[in-house]
C-alpha cells in the first residue's frame, strides 16, 4: 500500500496547445487516470494533489482513498504564474509525513510542463533529502525538455533507490495519458499493472493491464477500449445531469459524483465483457460488448 501526492503544473506555460487540447487539460486527464488506478489497486492506497504555480504551492486535497474528492479537486483550477518545483516537493513530503497510515510507502508524482527555475544543485539537494526519508519520486516531463532534461535526470539519479523512481518524458503531439498508461508509473510491485487483480493476475484473463490489454503490444485496441469507456462515461454523465436538472436537484457535487460512478461502473463493465485470450504471450480481445 502506498500514499501518493501528485504535484501538478498550473503555470502559464500549460496553456500551450502542443498536447491536445492544452498541456494543462492533457495533464488533468492523466492525473485523474493515475489517481483512479492507484486507488483501485489497493483500498488502502491514498492520493493527494497539490498545485505548484501561483503565489505559492497549494495542497488541494491531502492523501485520501476517496477518488471523488480527488476528481473534484481538479475542477476549475487557476492557471497562473510559474511553477515552484522545490517548494512544492517539500510541501508534498510534509503531507506524506503526516499521513494517517505510517505503514504506507511514500511517493511523489511530479507533472512538469514548464521550464524549471531552480538550478540543478538545489534540486539534487532536495532529492537527497527525499531519499533519506524513503520517498520515491516519479517525474512526468511534457514540454520544455531541452531546458529541463539535465536537471530532471540529475534529480532522479539523486533520489532513486532500488529503481523506485522514474523519469518519463512525453514528446509533444502525443496523448499524455496514453503514453503513461504502459509506463513504470502505472506499475505496482512485481511488474503488474494497476489494472491487475489482487492475485497478480489481470482483471480479465490473467493479463496485468487495464482491460487485459498491454498498450505496448496493441496500442490501437487499448486506445479503442479507452475511447469507448470515455464515451460511455460522457453519455452517463449527460443522462444523469439531465435527470437531475429535470427534478430540480442538479448541482456541482451531483455531477462530479455521477462522473465518478460512471467511470468506475463502466470500467468494471468493460472488464467483465472483454473476452481476453492469449496467443504466444500476446493479449488480444476477441469480443468487446459496448453499451
Amino acid at each position: 500500500m502506498e500514499a501518493t501526492v501528485v504535484c501538478i503544473d498550473n503555470s502559464e506555460w500549460t496553456r500551450n496547445g502542443d498536447y491536445a487540447p492544452t498541456r494543462f487539460q492533457a495533464q488533468a486527464d492523466a492525473v485523474n487516470l493515475l489517481a483512479g488506478a492507484k486507488t483501485e489497486a489497493n483500498p488502502e492506497n491514498t492520493v493527494g494533489v497539490l498545485t505548484m504555480a501561483g503565489k505559492s504551492p497549494r495542497v488541494l486535497v491531502t492523501p485520501t482513498p476517496d477518488l471523488g474528492k480527488i476528481l473534484n479537486s481538479m475542477q476549475n483550477l487557476d492557471i497562473e504564474g510559474q511553477a515552484n518545483l522545490s517548494s512544492a516537493v517539500q510541501i508534498a513530503q510534509l503531507a506524506l509525513k503526516h499521513r494517517q497510515n505510517k505503514n504506507q510507502r511514500q511517493r511523489i508524482v511530479i507533472f512538469i510542463g514548464s521550464p524549471i527555475a531552480e538550478d540543478k544543485d538545489k534540486l539534487v539537494k532536495v532529492a537527497k533529502k527525499l531519499k533519506k526519508n524513503n520517498v520515491a519520486v516519479d517525474v512526468v516531463a511534457f514540454g520544455s525538455e531541452e531546458t529541463n532534461g539535465e536537471k530532471l535526470e540529475s534529480f532522479i539519479a539523486a533520489v532513486n533507490s532500488g529503481d523506485n523512481s522514474h523519469l518519463i518524458t512525453v514528446p509533444a503531439g502525443t496523448i499524455l495519458s496514453d503514453m503513461l498508461f504502459g509506463s513504470p508509473i502505472f506499475q505496482i510491485d512485481g511488474g503488474a499493472g494497476y489494472g491487475a487483480a489482487p492475485g497478480g493476475e489481470g482483471a480479465a484473463g490473467g493479463d496485468a493491464f487495464e482491460f487485459g490489454v498491454d498498450p505496448n503490444m496493441d496500442p490501437e485496441l487499448a486506445m479503442a477500449l479507452r475511447v469507448s469507456m470515455q464515451e460511455e462515461r460522457a453519455r452517463q454523465e449527460a443522462a444523469t445531469a439531465a435527470a437531475a436538472a429535470a427534478e430540480g436537484t442538479a448541482g456541482e457535487a451531483g455531477v462530479h459524483s455521477a462522473s465518478y460512478f460512471a467511470l468506475t461502473t463502466f470500467t468494471s463493465f468493460m472488464r467483465k465483457q472483454s473476452n481476453i485470450c492469449s496467443v504466444k504471450g500476446r493479449a488480444f480481445c476477441r469480443c468487446v460488448t459496448v453499451l
